[in-house]
């Protein structure tokens, strides 16, 4: 890759340090970093139903265990973008990716779901402080369009590839080790990362003149937190009971508390005018919508290939690999020709068209149903998803100043992992519910005593165990009630997503401008 074009005088202050900057090595190294923390979003998918045996975790515990991580990274990804623009990226960075390493340690010895949930949100912890500030360095370093364009191409190539990698390494770990090296195999990447940074990152200028702005810290993370963990516990709850209206209703005050607080604050955590660009907000919901529906499609999918179809947890991951070679095709080949050819409304409209396309497809598959027709479905999955989310990465970052490039980075990633993190919620949710409710009225589990009942409406392997438990007579009914109920819930989840991401093609089509503002094509 080329070297960008010299640095003008106000950047000066961003990019510090007599070193030359080389930006091949710049890039290889945000996109380890990257890459590292993509993995961990969805390595822990294939040990579900590991976790779910050996750790007695139920359906609202592998919720946790998965979201966890996401609600923390989602949460404080705002403050991570801000603290490397105001403290200075490179130290956020390789802080972010020690703490990621110790906490992974963490994460592989707990021997309960609870000890695991909670090193999964010291693990979303670092990852808020990495991200954001992979994504503002690009933005530093490459400042012609189209190299820029290149390089988030290629970080969102690796994005997404580190998403769907994550269940084919998991699965292979799984067969060789115990679950705890799903955590602990990404411990020298991290690590890897932490000690080149120093050595190819410029260091940049320190903002001390701002002030972090912890009102709006604070009030983020009641908002989310709030959401996901009310949508998570709904189905035990009850969705119309008084703790869940309680729970969307704090979610809610908290979001215009947030809104008018970053209006009047001096330095706020994001500046909210931001999303008066139509560019910017438009882009940003079709990350989210993105987002929401491959990480909710990657919760149930794995579930489903092993419990259901009795593929090994590396059979499983392999069986995904098409999403994640698919997504890296998309995210190049998005990039050049929302850039060069046709624009980012049209790309991003195809994208999310082909995406609901995906799972509308998805929703009518049963148990029997064969691997080519999967992997056509993943297809066509991965490459819309690649050409949404590379594209409006682009033309967000676009958006943004210069000296603000750590929180549009910060806001790019938080629209990330808010739409994954509900993503898992809302759809998990909606499988739980409905897996819940017709596994009570199934006349096989009726005829079992009531603690096997219960147990059975924990989790899918631990109906699997009940089914496999029973008396001759009833085990093959009470497979078949299990099997019913989990695909009525599969379903359900995927025409939830595919109704989201065809609302979010209509809105792309009807607001995202074609072309940045000012740019020539």
């Amino acid at each position: 890759m080329t070297v960008s074009p010299p640095i003008s005088s106000d950047s000066r202050r961003v990019l510090a340090g007599p070193r030359r900057i080389r930006p091949a090595a710049v890039l290889a190294v945000v996109l380890v970093a990257s890459l590292a923390i993509n993995v961990e979003t969805t390595i822990v998918n294939v040990a579900l139903p590991t976790l779910n045996s050996e750790l007695g975790a139920s359906t609202r515990g592998l919720q946790w265990i998965v979201d966890a991580y996401n609600l923390a990274f989602a949460a404080l990804v705002l403050a991570g973008g801000t603290l490397g623009d105001k403290f200075g990226r490179r130290g956020a960075l390789i802080a972010g990716l020690i703490l990621f390493a110790v906490s992974s340690v963490g994460a592989a010895l707990c021997t309960t779901t609870e000890s695991l949930i909670g090193w999964r949100l010291v693990m979303g912890v670092s990852a808020a402080l990495i991200y954001p500030t992979t994504l503002a360095i690009i933005t530093d370093t490459f400042r012609d369009p189209k190299q820029r364009a290149i390089a988030i191409g290629l970080w969102g190539a690796v994005t997404g590839l580190g998403v769907a990698i994550g269940p084919i390494l998991g699965g292979a770990l799984l067969e060789a080790f115990w679950w705890g090296s799903l955590f602990l195999a990404l411990v020298p990447i991290a690590l890897a990362a932490a000690v080149a940074a120093p050595l190819v990152i410029p260091a940049s200028v320190a903002d001390r003149q701002s002030r972090l702005d912890r009102g709006g810290l604070i009030l983020s993370v009641v908002m989310l937190g709030a959401l996901v963990f009310t949508i998570i516990e709904a189905p035990e709850w009850g969705w119309s009971s008084a703790p869940t209206l309680a729970g969307f209703a704090v979610a809610l005050a908290a979001a215009v508390g947030f809104a008018l607080w970053e209006r009047r604050v001096a330095d706020p955590l994001i500046d909210i005018t931001l999303f008066t660009n139509l560019r910017f907000s438009a882009a940003s919901g079709a990350v989210t919508v993105a987002f929401f529906a491959l990480f909710g499609f990657i919760f149930l999918i794995t579930q489903f290939m092993q419990l259901l179809q009795g593929f090994s947890p590396l059979d499983t991951g392999v069986r995904i690999l098409p999403v994640a070679i698919s997504i890296a095709v998309g995210s190049v080949l998005g990039t050049r020709l929302a850039v060069t050819r046709i624009g980012t409304k049209a790309v991003v409209f195809v994208g999310l068209a082909m995406m609901s396309a995906s799972f509308a497809w998805i929703s009518v598959i049963d148990v029997g149903v064969g691997y080519p027709e999967m992997a056509a479905q993943m297809v066509l999955l991965g490459g819309g998803l690649g050409l949404t989310t590379a594209p409006a990465t682009d033309s967000i970052m676009g958006v943004v100043r210069p000296e603000q490039a750590g929180v549009g980075s910060a806001v790019n990633d938080a629209t990330r992992q808010v739409g994954g993190t509900l993503g898992v919620a809302v759809i998990g949710s909606i499988f739980s519910t409905l897996y819940i409710r017709q596994l009570g009225e199934s006349q096989a589990l009726q005829a079992l005593p009531e603690p096997a009942r219960d147990i059975a409406q924990d989790g899918l392997a631990q109906a699997l165990t009940v089914a496999a438990q029973s008396p001759p007579p009833m085990a093959a009914a009470v497979r078949e009630s299990v099997n019913e109920a989990f695909l009525s819930g599969l379903n359900a989840g995927c025409l939830t997503a595919a109704a989201i991401c065809l609302a979010g093609a209509l809105f792309v089509l009807a607001v995202l401008p074609a072309h940045p503002i000012g740019e020539k094509r």
